[in-house]
């Protein structure tokens, strides 16, 4: 169940539009709050999904030990303080104690918890929490590397500055030698495309 209760949402984005001065009345904008309704409710599907339904039964038993990564996940998040959008890439790593994910599953778990009102660091420990528990793996490394709207378009104003959050969890945290091959694999070159 969605924790935006979208039929109210039209009389408040209504009530936005004549606060910062606009007649929501005018020809661009008569819909203008049926669409924000629209848009929210997309932006915000992440209340609606649990790790459980977007993983169902893509945990395999595999006898696989080396890290798996799957790296360069598009998100696209709405910071909770100010409701603007950040967005970067997601990389998400573990190393298997018996099972193995499908790999799409990593990306559905990062749209998640990224499709919710957020702070990057703790979207970088859901993702790395899902993943613990889904599969009690010998650890977990997440980086996450986004731009914020919040940053760029007010207050400091620095397009060109980004934020990277990281979340190790198990061998990732406790082995030196881990943790820098991920991290030499996450920032290492791009062998495709």
């Amino acid at each position: 169940m969605s924790n935006i209760k979208v039929a109210n949402l039209r009389g408040p984005i209504r009530d936005i539009l004549e606060g910062i001065g606009e007649d929501p009345e005018r020809e661009g904008l008569r819909r203008t709050p049926e669409r924000v309704e629209k848009a929210y409710r997309w932006l915000t599907r992440g209340y609606e999904m649990t790790v459980a339904d977007v993983v169902g039964g893509g945990v395999f038993e595999e006898s696989h030990e080396s890290m798996i990564l799957v790296r360069d996940i598009e998100l696209y998040s709405m910071c909770e303080h100010h409701m603007l959008p950040f967005f970067g890439k997601a990389h998400v790593a573990y190393l298997p104690a018996g099972r193995i994910i499908g790999l799409s599953k990593l990306p559905r778990i990062v749209e998640i918890f990224s499709r919710r009102l957020q702070v990057q660091e703790r979207l970088t420990d859901q993702v790395a929490d899902a993943v613990m528990d889904v599969l009690e793996p010998r650890g977990v490394g997440v980086v996450v590397e986004a731009a914020h709207l919040c940053m760029m378009m007010r207050g400091v104003e620095k397009q060109n500055s980004t934020t990277v959050t990281s979340a190790l969890r198990g061998i990732f945290r406790d082995d030196p030698r881990t943790r820098e091959e991920f991290l030499r694999l996450v920032h290492g070159p791009r062998i495709i495309g």
